[in-house]
């Protein structure tokens, strides 16, 4: 396990002869300080983190209770006695959670000065003689009612996007603690709806650890410059840089890069509504994986769009991308990923799909509207329905072609869903796959129609993908 990414030739050096434990600051407010957990000492989410590192590092928790990022906030961490600890411990990773706090209404009131002040704490750290690898952690998802100092709109509507903006501007790792709780109180895991328990501190350390201990991609020397990234323009995906280009066709196409590839140069290959519900994207971004987009919509997974993305994974392919890769398609993006599977089988890792249309007979033959059949109609080159009905080359229908590839499958479906219904797409189909002995699992969300897509902690659609990549 390559624990030691991105630290020092002096540290690496020190730490492979025992010399010297790898420094971890946590540096944050309550959350990390580990308010209210009984025997914090142990079960803090930095404590939790001590254990699952092991005796390679040393971790500390510099968590102040009530602390804000804000300089002008009414207990700014730059002020407290913590903080010169943490520049005296002289840290080799840092791990840096705070904003919470500044979203009561006095110290927002200095919202303007968020970025800078950030800017300054990070400048702070980087001017270390240990050259600390430096991780910004979101905020926290919390539930706190509308009268509480702490809001938790500001949270999550404001805080967490500005947190996102500096780990771009600054080229940071980010992990996304939003998505560790979700989007339902939860009793065990946030008692009090704002701090975590020890179970809740323990998953915030476990996401962590997996960041830490990605296992990481061997730098090339004199590597050229990757082919999305010429001409392209770069944007900010949740703290990430991302590089959008067009190809030969002039069709838009994006790759989000992860601040720390895993081995191999794993991709997750997302198909339509780009940055929608986009927590598994995110996610696996932590994980080391590239997140890649080719745009096909409007063309409803027919042969157009195969020929497409044809093309693009050759781009992918040649550029020393992994060779099979992990799938993902929400609502009509389950046309297009299983429409290319079955005409590469060979090249997939895995396929999660999410509320997936695997009938363009059902929709939108019959639940879409009367634009989205005709569109369908001109991008399948169909004179008419009847051509549309007699059509054959349905996910439904590749079944058999699919199973060949012997990779696992896992939709999430809503129960009441009535637009793309369970029963007359992924039902059909898993139904075929299980008869040909192939895995699929099936996630079933009570009382939830098509929307919303993936799950609001998407803990186990990650676990799903990485499983399923570890394993080709």
């Amino acid at each position: 396990m390559k624990k030691l990414l991105l630290l020092t030739v002096a540290v690496l050096m020190a730490a492979q002869a025992g010399a010297e434990k790898i420094r971890v600051a946590c540096v944050g407010n309550s959350i990390t300080y580990g308010a209210f957990i009984n025997n914090r000492d142990k079960w803090s989410y930095p404590a939790q983190l001590q254990a699952y590192l092991g005796n390679e590092y040393e971790v500390r928790n510099f968590g102040v209770n009530g602390a804000t990022l804000l300089s002008k906030g009414d207990n700014p961490y730059i002020k407290t006695r913590e903080y010169k600890e943490a520049m005296d411990f002289r840290p080799n990773i840092v791990l840096i959670k705070l904003g919470t706090n500044d979203s009561k209404g006095q110290n927002w009131q200095y919202k303007d000065e968020f970025l800078s002040d950030y800017q300054a704490f990070i400048d702070a750290f980087r001017a270390l003689d240990t050259h600390p690898r430096i991780i910004l952690l979101t905020p926290l998802r919390c539930f706190t009612p509308e009268n509480d100092p702490i809001n938790s709109k500001i949270i999550a509507n404001n805080i967490r996007p500005m947190v996102e903006e500096m780990a771009y501007r600054n080229g940071l790792e980010i992990i996304n603690m939003n998505s560790v709780v979700p989007d339902t109180w939860d009793p065990n895991l946030m008692p009090d709806h704002l701090h975590p328990s020890a179970k809740g501190a323990g998953m915030m350390a476990l996401k962590i650890y997996k960041h830490l201990d990605i296992d990481v991609e061997p730098e090339t020397a004199n590597a050229k410059e990757p082919f999305y990234k010429q001409g392209a323009k770069t944007f900010n995906f949740h703290g990430f840089t991302g590089y959008e280009f067009k190809n030969e066709e002039g069709v838009t196409c994006r790759i989000v890069e992860p601040r720390v590839v895993a081995k191999g140069r794993p991709w997750l290959w997302r198909a339509r509504f780009w940055d929608f519900e986009p927590q598994t994207d995110i996610d696996m971004l932590e994980h080391g994986y590239y997140v890649a987009y080719c745009d096909v919509a409007e063309l409803f997974g027919s042969p157009r769009a195969v020929a497409r993305w044809n093309a693009f994974y050759k781009q992918m392919a040649k550029a020393g991308f992994s060779r099979k890769m992990a799938l993902e398609g929400m609502s009509r993006g389950g046309l297009i990923i299983y429409n290319w599977a079955a005409k590469n089988a060979d090249k997939v890792a895995c396929i999660y799909a999410d509320a997936p249309v695997m009938d363009i007979k059902q929709w939108p033959m019959i639940s879409g509207s009367a634009g989205e059949k005709q569109r369908m109609l001109e991008a399948y080159g169909f004179a008419n329905d009847d051509e549309a009905r007699a059509w054959q080359a349905n996910p439904v229908n590749h079944a058999r072609a699919i199973s060949k590839g012997h990779f696992p499958i896992l939709h999430v479906v809503g129960d009441s869903d009535d637009g793309v219904t369970y029963w007359n797409n992924t039902k059909i189909f898993e139904d075929q796959m299980r008869e040909l002995g192939t895995p699929i699992q099936v996630y079933h969300k009570p009382a939830t129609g098509h929307h919303p897509h993936s799950l609001s902690c998407p803990q186990l659609i990650v676990d799903f993908i990485l499983h399923s990549m570890n394993q080709r």
